[in-house]
């Protein structure tokens, strides 16, 4: 684990207690175990206590005891549900979202809206809090479209999907992306409206790969298991169209570099790091494990041709990090290296 570079202000310093909510999720975890590499105390919320007996194992053995605790927040869409978690915090990232991928809107966009403004509003009453991060996602600025030139900038959001979330028949991937444009879309509201006392940022990552932390987290619904998918000759999986990558430590990294640096104030980070297809995913598989079959390369499909605004999100990684992106190759090994125990 790697411990950013000391940067001459601080909006937090080391020692501080960070609260990152849905901690027991794939990317939350692996933002958990950066803040604590960096010398920050982690508290979480999972929505029961049992969700979070793996992270007290694996982090206090790491980190020794005391250094990550775990509170319960059955419900985020609750008024109040964060109140108790933020005291005494310094900073906030909010990952806990709505990711039951269903495809009936209004069991998804509002409390992913409610949800977000409830640890907004927990926030602003807390005196403590001097940094706020959400996580937004790359279906905040838009859904997949392979072999479409699509410039996106920091002012590009998806409200296709939004419009779509409330046609009939609906795909769950679609509403799950209107939910993250709406709660983002919330975050710089409320931003603009209230002028809180404490920096903003939001992270929108794309497809996230790389280690899994939890056990048994092959099987999660996490874009991590895509990976595993495709390792498993799960060939369901495919027809998600290719889109961009990243890897989950350097999504993790951003959160850290976000909180704690004054320059995030107010910026929306893309962590995209470089398309990807099925096919090249399987290229790169094959060459990594060469006794091993893998699916056949899917016939017309297409590859990501958008340009993306990601320059500050690797410009803050060599910042605090002394590096850009990690490699697809490094990421993928990464992904499998517990697979082939």
């Amino acid at each position: 684990m790697e411990e950013p570079n000391s940067i001459i202000m601080s909006t937090i310093p080391k020692g501080s207690t960070v609260l990152i909510t849905g901690v027991n999720g794939f990317i939350a975890s692996h933002v958990a175990d950066e803040f604590l590499a960096a010398g920050y105390d982690v508290r979480g919320t999972a929505r029961s206590m049992a969700k979070a007996d793996w992270l007290y194992e694996r982090f206090d053995k790491t980190y020794g005891k005391g250094k990550f605790e775990c509170v319960e927040v059955a419900d985020m869409v609750h008024e109040g549900a964060f109140d108790e978690a933020v005291k005494g915090v310094s900073g906030i990232c909010h990952l806990a979202s709505v990711l039951s991928f269903s495809s009936n809107p209004d069991e998804v966009i509002p409390p992913t809206v409610k949800g977000t403004l409830n640890i907004l509003t927990s926030a602003s009453k807390e005196p403590s809090v001097k940094s706020v991060v959400y996580t937004s996602s790359s279906t905040a600025a838009l859904l997949p479209q392979p072999n479409k030139e699509i410039k996106v900038t920091k002012d590009t959001w998806d409200d296709a999907a939004v419009e779509a979330a409330y046609q009939p028949n609906p795909d769950a991937f679609t509403v799950y992306g209107a939910s993250k444009t709406e709660a983002e879309r919330a975050v710089w509201k409320a931003f603009k409206e209230t002028k809180p006392p404490f920096q903003v940022a939001t992270v929108l990552p794309n497809a996230n790969f790389g280690t899994i932390l939890q056990p048994g987290g092959e099987n999660s619904s996490s874009t991590g298991s895509w990976v595993v998918k495709l390792w498993n000759g799960d060939a369901s999986i495919l027809d998600f169209p290719p889109q961009w990558f990243v890897d989950v430590r350097d999504t993790a990294k951003l959160h850290v570099a976000a909180l704690i640096d004054p320059s995030a104030n107010g910026q929306r980070i893309f962590a995209f790091a470089e398309p990807y297809s099925w096919n090249k995913l399987l290229a790169i598989l094959r060459k990594q494990n060469p006794d091993r079959q893998f699916l056949e390369d899917k016939e017309g499909e297409g590859e990501d041709l958008c340009q993306i605004p990601n320059e500050d999100a690797e410009a803050l990684l060599q910042k605090h990090y002394g590096h850009g992106w990690t490699p697809l190759e490094e990421s993928l090994r990464a992904n499998t290296a517990t697979l082939k125990a």
